[in-house]
């Protein structure tokens, strides 16, 4: 497994700040993104998180899956 985590089912209102901070207990994170649309800059609902080890993005996939995040559940898996 990679260090790369994916998380689906975000919100329009979550930031990369919120996701960076939700996923930091686990681990160290070396980058928190959203996927915005490039044409409308709308949030397309996932985003991606990078982790500094194998170990600790399974930590953070374990905990968050299924958890929830401005009243959304997440997805959370590793990146391909």
């Amino acid at each position: 497994m990679g260090t790369g985590i994916c998380v689906a089912g975000l919100s329009p209102a979550t930031t990369a700040q919120q996701l960076y901070k939700l996923f930091a207990p686990y681990g160290t994170v070396k980058s928190a993104s959203v996927i915005r649309n490039r044409k409308t800059c709308q949030l397309v609902g996932c985003g991606i998180v990078d982790m500094a080890s194998p170990e600790e993005a399974m930590e953070a996939i374990l905990a968050l899956n299924g958890t929830q995040l401005n009243g959304q559940t997440l997805e959370v898996f590793s990146a391909p």
